[in-house]
């Protein structure tokens, strides 16, 4: 059973516009609006073509504050973040000892020695509070800081209007500022393989900015989307979800959960050199020791792969499709999935068997299915 410890302000927007709020990280989200096919065709073509707004509180917020944050977060997490200046932000890993992934996070600088760290269902928090135990370090969780996600090509165009500088805002920065005459904290983040903002503000202000977004938007085709839409955006834009994607949900026949940074093709996240983070001896080691390789796969017609479809190679099964979609705005029939590292080799042939027993013919495919070169999550002005 569910236990949901944590509410968003936004609960009851999201009821009024009939969401079913089901549990995500201990919190009611809104996973769908409505779930029909055509609710989640026009949520997904709403962002890829126009823009669409979520909410995202149910992350988790961890400020961590004193004079020896940036050791705690470095000791932490897969970056070097001393690099990281006031501003700036950067995507990360969090390990366990034996070098196997638990989470991962968007580490912000604030200030000197004034860090916030958002991450998602792993343990990511109790890992920064226990390293934080005996420095000069708070790690302080907050729920009351709500995030939405406004998402899609002319979200920039909207906030433009009300945000001065805000084009000018590089990938993965950030800035101070006021919405509406309220204050927020935005940056250029998400998990949509758009150009896209996450806008953070204090639990009293999210109903006034959700509504005047929404209100001030609609006729540039800014619309509430349903939490569950991510499914589709970060499946073809190579966005992992954990635990999705990962063995605790697909577990291994003979052996522990727990998936390497070489298995899932998120080694890039560790900085060049790095030593000393928890789990990094393990990490090392566990190069060219791959068990299996997150890969895409690229289907044949237009009915998509099962969540946990059969990947089968000469008949015999041989990995599983984490999640597949099809997307009519770019014309193609994609999936995550884990296989062998024999199979993860563009053009390899092989079969995908939904829950039904169809059969779909599809070869591996290098990820990401959408925005190859990142071009669009990255644009300048």
């Amino acid at each position: 059973m569910a236990i949901m410890w944590r509410n968003s302000a936004l609960a009851h927007r999201h009821a009024e516009i009939g969401g079913e709020l089901e549990d995500w990280n201990g919190m009611g989200t809104a996973w769908f609006y409505d779930d029909t096919p055509e609710r989640a065709k026009a949520d997904y073509e709403a962002i890829r073509t126009k823009a669409g707004l979520m909410d995202v509180s149910g992350l988790k917020k961890c400020h961590v504050v004193g004079a020896d944050a940036a050791y705690v977060i470095d000791r932490v997490t897969t970056r070097n973040v001393e690099k990281i200046m006031p501003g700036r932000s950067v995507y990360a890993c969090m390990l366990n000892d034996q070098g196997k992934f638990i989470d991962d996070c968007v580490i912000y600088r604030l200030a000197v020695n004034s860090w916030l760290v958002v991450h998602g269902t792993g343990t990511g928090m109790e890992q920064l509070s226990a390293v934080a135990a005996s420095k000069n370090c708070e790690v302080i969780f907050d729920d009351d800081m709500h995030d939405m996600s406004l998402q899609g090509p002319v979200a920039v165009d909207f906030l433009a209007k009300h945000v001065p500088g805000i084009r000018d805002l590089a990938y993965f920065g950030l800035m101070q500022t006021k919405l509406f005459g309220r204050a927020v904290m935005i940056s250029r983040t998400g998990y949509t393989g758009e150009r896209g903002y996450e806008i953070f503000c204090g639990r009293k202000d999210a109903v006034h900015l959700w509504d005047s977004i929404l209100s001030e938007g609609a006729d540039m085709g800014i619309r509430p989307v349903q939490f569950s839409t991510l499914d589709l955006l970060r499946t073809e834009s190579y966005l992992l979800f954990y635990p999705g994607d990962n063995s605790e949900t697909h577990p291994f026949e003979d052996e522990t959960c727990g998936d390497t940074l070489w298995e899932l093709g998120l080694e890039f996240t560790v900085s060049p050199g790095k030593t000393g983070f928890i789990g990094a001896e393990n990490h090392y080691a566990a190069r060219d020791k791959e068990r299996f390789k997150i890969y895409g796969v690229k289907l044949d017609g237009i009915t998509p792969a099962d969540e946990g479809a059969d990947l089968l190679q000469n008949g015999q099964s041989v990995g599983v499709v984490t999640y597949g979609m099809y997307s009519d705005v770019n014309k193609h029939n994609v999936g995550i999935a884990r296989m062998p590292v024999a199979c993860a080799v563009a053009g390899t042939s092989l079969t995908v068997r939904n829950a039904d027993g169809t059969e779909i013919a599809c070869v591996a495919s290098e990820m990401p299915f959408y925005d190859e070169d990142k071009s669009i999550r990255t644009a300048k002005g």
